[in-house]
């Protein structure tokens, strides 16, 4: 993704085909990301009666949405800038580092991968309910939506430090690796109070194969809510405003970010 910019997008923009394979890739890599995810819930399930009560179950699953977060950003990153999350599409857009055109094909990509990922693990498991995303007992709707918006506001902080930001240097190297492991992170923290979603795609599609939306909005809501203050905060305050250069040769320290980087 170029400098800052906002824009609807152009009609070439919808057709190209860099648009097209782009979208194909958060397909996928949501896909790959969902079913790792979901599928360490359920294998949980098989194993143990009450799964994800202990902390050993908990680092599991910490560990599966890290390392496949992980494997989904860094295959994709090159191709669409491995969003694989709507929330941080969300946050790209109101940055101005997206167009609105190629934002809703990676919302309907991102979307859709749940989706089937949630239905190949259904037809994987012999008709295993997918378990979605839930509130713990003594958890009131509000702070799950406050700590969703926490979450969300650290992951997509460190997208925009790592995978984002021009002065980003060697960093960028392992923006993969850094968001991968806020996301697992966050669930040691946040998992035993309200699943620590982040991602609405994520609690998409197990929610709509599984038929489970008892206060789903909050899946939604918080992830978008948290990462629209990180993207506007690093943004505007935290990316320094440059004053215009009058030498030609652009300066070393701000180099706008390559079309294929975000």
């Amino acid at each position: 993704m170029a400098t800052r910019r906002y824009t609807f997008g152009s009609l070439e923009e919808a057709n190209h085909g860099d648009s097209i394979r782009a979208t194909l890739a958060e397909l996928i890599s949501t896909c790959i990301f969902v079913f790792a995810g979901e599928g360490s819930a359920l294998a949980l399930t098989k194993i143990y009666k009450d799964a994800g009560s202990s902390a050993g179950e908990l680092v599991v699953l910490a560990l599966a949405h890290s390392f496949s977060l992980f494997a989904a950003i860094s295959s994709t990153a090159h191709v669409s800038g491995g969003h694989v999350n709507p929330a941080v599409t969300f946050g790209a857009l109101l940055g101005g580092r997206i167009s609105v055109i190629r934002a809703l094909y990676y919302w309907i990509a991102q979307l859709l991968g749940s989706v089937v990922a949630a239905l190949l693990l259904r037809l994987v498991t012999n008709n295993m309910r997918p378990q979605a995303f839930s509130v713990a007992v003594g958890v009131g709707a509000g702070q799950s939506l406050i700590l969703e918006i926490a979450m969300t506001f650290g992951l997509m902080y460190t997208v925009y430090a790592t995978a984002i930001d021009p002065k980003r240097g060697t960093v960028g190297t392992i923006a993969p690796l850094a968001i991968g492991l806020v996301v697992g992170a966050n669930i040691l923290a946040g998992g035993p109070f309200d699943g620590a979603c982040m991602n609405p795609a994520r609690a998409f599609g197990p929610a709509l194969v599984g038929w489970r939306w008892h206060f789903h909005w909050i899946y939604w809501v918080g992830p978008l809510l948290g990462a629209a203050i990180a993207a506007l905060l690093y943004e505007y305050v935290i990316l320094p405003t440059v004053a215009p250069n009058p030498n030609p040769h652009p300066h070393p320290h701000h180099q706008p970010l390559a079309p294929e980087d975000y």
